[in-house]
């Protein structure tokens, strides 16, 4: 007589038990390497805007483009790159930042997109996770400041040396920002850093915009040599915003900033 074999209940248990630790071990992995396949993507879409930029320097004389063209100067980059970027709007979103928020607000966020607003052909509405450096636009004749920036610092041109330092465009959850120390002043609205990832305040905490942790303490950035790589966020100080931006100002080890001055999310990160 031949007897039926089968899995008993606590065998069942037991196979379900090692399915779901195998899981609980391989998630995490699979998840890292789905966040290092999205930034290795990203850093491709800024590779593209590099010869963007690139190109539009090159047709212009290397000259950027006009600021306060259509009302806002830190998104004035949509209008005179549209015909590059219209029939391909994925490229103005990280991968990691391709939704918006769920409170629906204009700003984005670290793992969101924020909303361009209106420009001057028509209601854009651009859903971007990626901004400008605007300290790289062309002012007007005769103007000295733009949004409280002086307009002397503006690089205006790309045909400038050290262009592997100065940023042109990066991850942000605006627009664009403009980073320096207004009066000196390490603790600006213009210059200090964010309480937490995503912090928002306003439209002028300039360096908030930058300073998110969208690529695991880091975010990728292109730069006027047209290269691209990823930047620490407490490197974002280092670098030369504009042309007399203090690389070794407050917010460096060589202006003496110490861990603890940093909010407490970002004093795990590397110092620069």
């Amino acid at each position: 007589m031949c007897t039926r074999k089968g899995f008993t209940l606590i065998e069942l248990l037991v196979v379900i038990a090692i399915i779901a630790l195998l899981m609980a071990i391989l998630m995490p992995t699979l998840n890292r390497a789905k966040r290092q396949a999205r930034a290795v993507a990203c850093q491709a879409r800024l590779k593209q805007w590099g010869l963007i930029w690139s190109l539009y320097c090159d047709e212009n004389n290397s000259f950027f483009p006009p600021a306060v063209k259509i009302g806002w100067p830190r998104g004035e980059w949509i209008l005179p790159l549209r015909s590059q970027w219209d029939t391909r709007s994925d490229i103005l979103r990280c991968p990691m930042a391709t939704k918006r928020l769920p409170t629906g607000k204009g700003y984005g966020g670290p793992f969101s997109t924020y909303r361009m607003g209106r420009g001057g052909l028509g209601d854009l509405r651009e859903e971007c996770s990626y901004g400008a450096n605007c300290w790289i636009y062309t002012p007007t004749p005769g103007k000295t400041k733009i949004q409280e920036r002086p307009t002397k610092w503006n690089w205006k041109t790309a045909d400038v040396k050290g262009g592997n330092r100065i940023p042109v465009f990066a991850d942000t959850m605006w627009k664009g920002g403009g980073p320096f120390y207004q009066n000196d002043n390490p603790y600006s609205e213009r210059i200090k850093p964010p309480k937490y990832n995503g912090h928002w305040v306003t439209v002028d905490n300039e360096m908030m915009h930058f300073c998110i942790d969208r690529h695991n303490s880091f975010i990728n950035m292109a730069f006027l040599d047209w290269s691209v790589r990823k930047v620490g966020l407490k490197e974002l100080w280092t670098l030369k915003w504009h042309r007399q931006f203090p690389v070794n100002g407050f917010w460096t080890k060589a202006g003496g900033c110490a861990p603890t001055d940093w909010p407490q999310w970002m004093q795990r990160f590397k110092d620069y």
